[in-house]
């Protein structure tokens, strides 16, 4: 009976999320972050407060966002990031519009997502089962999908031959642009499962406490390899959107989506040391990331200045959430 109560508590411990008390400063940061960028952009950009740039800003948060998405779950599952991104995005878009002719779009977008699952599988049971970097594997991974891929195309341009799959992407519901319904959708599916599902629970426990969570019987492997499995899919995802909204592929088409995402959910607030997060949090660091960045084209600021203002953002974003982990005890 006591061994029986002992590992309930001991489970009920390791599924908590930990250092979810944060200062009310810090929790109001990103809220407080986008309101500062907005009165920013609006007084010293003219076309800032216009549709058309929150729109344009919208489709832009879409594609990294949806990307976003999974590598939160990697993130906060402890297994920092999925730098095999770029890769799998263009593996997605090249099978796609690769596979069209032949079979159409209709089935060549869930092969193409099948791809994706598959490079994140792998990726995820040589992580999870293996014990192996993940930076190291993902990495790696990274070089390997491109290489096929551009096996695969001869480094030529792929071109889209579906032109009313384009015109449904590139076009809008309810004024909103497709990209980004379907982007709020995944992030509003995410959100319940992060926060409401045991499978939420058990991915914050594994970044918060492995040994204890594994103690308690959560199966932390399957965990952490589904991250990387859910990554694949939402990578392959937003390929196919970049592939039928462009309506050509190239194989450095995903160059730079890892950082893009990587960046705003660090700037949002989700530990890079696992445990902590959630998907409001990556939303808000999408839109500081995105605003920032919007701002500074607007203004014309070369893209080495871009790279650098981010750069230390995410520093700065990155040095806070170690100080406030060794400060509560977590690292």
């Amino acid at each position: 009976m006591t061994e029986a109560l002992g590992r309930e508590n001991t489970a009920r411990a390791a599924t908590q999320p930990r250092h979810a008390k944060r200062p009310t400063w810090i929790r109001l940061g990103v809220p407080a972050t986008i309101v500062v960028l907005l009165v920013f952009g609006s007084l010293t950009t003219a076309n800032f407060l216009t549709v058309s740039n929150f729109l344009n800003v919208l489709t832009s948060v879409s594609i990294v966002g949806i990307i976003a998405l999974g590598m939160a779950f990697v993130v906060i599952s402890g297994a920092w990031a999925d730098l095999s991104v770029p890769a799998v995005i263009a593996a997605g878009a090249i099978v796609l519009l690769s596979a069209q002719p032949l079979v159409g779009t209709a089935l060549a977008l869930p092969l193409a997502l099948l791809v994706g699952a598959v490079a994140g599988c792998i990726n995820g049971a040589l992580i999870a089962y293996l014990q192996a970097s993940p930076i190291v594997i993902t990495l790696g991974s990274n070089i390997v999908i491109l290489g096929i891929a551009q096996s695969l195309v001869g480094g030529k341009i792929v071109y889209n031959s579906d032109t009313a799959a384009s015109e449904i992407v590139n076009g809008r519901v309810l004024g909103i642009p497709f990209v980004a319904v379907v982007f709020l959708v995944l992030a509003a599916v995410s959100h319940i499962v992060l926060s409401r599902t045991v499978w939420g629970r058990w991915t914050v426990a594994t970044g918060g406490n492995y040994q204890a969570a594994l103690a308690s019987g959560v199966p932390v492997r399957r965990v952490r390899a589904g991250a990387f499995a859910l990554t694949g899919v939402l990578a392959a995802a937003s390929g196919c959107l970049l592939a039928l909204s462009l309506q050509s592929v190239r194989p450095v088409i995903g160059l730079d989506y890892d950082f893009a995402a990587f960046a705003a959910i660090v700037v949002g607030g989700v530990s890079l040391l696992g445990g902590f997060g959630d998907i409001p949090r990556v939303l808000g660091g999408l839109f500081i990331v995105q605003l920032l960045t919007n701002i500074m084209v607007l203004q014309g600021l070369p893209t080495a200045a871009q790279g650098f203002a981010k750069g230390l953002v995410i520093v700065f974003a990155v040095a806070l959430d170690i100080k406030l982990r060794r400060k509560s005890g977590g690292a």
